[in-house]
């Protein structure tokens, strides 16, 4: 769970250092469509670093966490890096190959919350 605390920190820190990024240097390099794209992966990537801390906080509260919590914040990462990852590469690269990569990291993330869901039904309360 240390692992995905130190992940989340940093995807988190990574999702401001690109927002402030696309507000300040970005905005007259792209397009409007593709500043869109940028910040969608970058909202999408926050969202999912904030999952990921709150699986590493929920795992640290047990002394054996739940595997169906490991497998959710392992999906989040994945997601992050296939969702946000392909939308990055579009917007910047113009690399729209990368298309199809996003709706699997859009599944990556349903795994994570399912998987979470799960883990909170399934770990005894104190």
């Amino acid at each position: 769970m240390q692992l995905f605390l130190a992940i989340a920190a940093l995807l988190g820190a990574l999702s401001v250092a690109g927002g402030a990024f696309a507000s300040h240097a970005l905005q007259a390099q792209l397009s409007e469509r593709a500043l869109t794209v940028f910040n969608t992966g970058i909202r999408y990537q926050m969202y999912h670093a904030l999952a990921l801390l709150a699986v590493a906080l929920l795992g640290r509260t047990t002394p054996a966490p739940s595997p169906w919590l490991t497998i959710s914040g392992w999906a989040f990462i994945t997601g992050v890096v296939l969702f946000s990852g392909s939308l990055y590469l579009i917007s910047l690269a113009g690399l729209k190959a990368f298309g199809p990569v996003t709706p699997l990291g859009g599944v990556a993330f349903l795994v994570g919350w399912g998987c979470l869901a799960i883990a909170a039904l399934k770990t005894p309360t104190v």
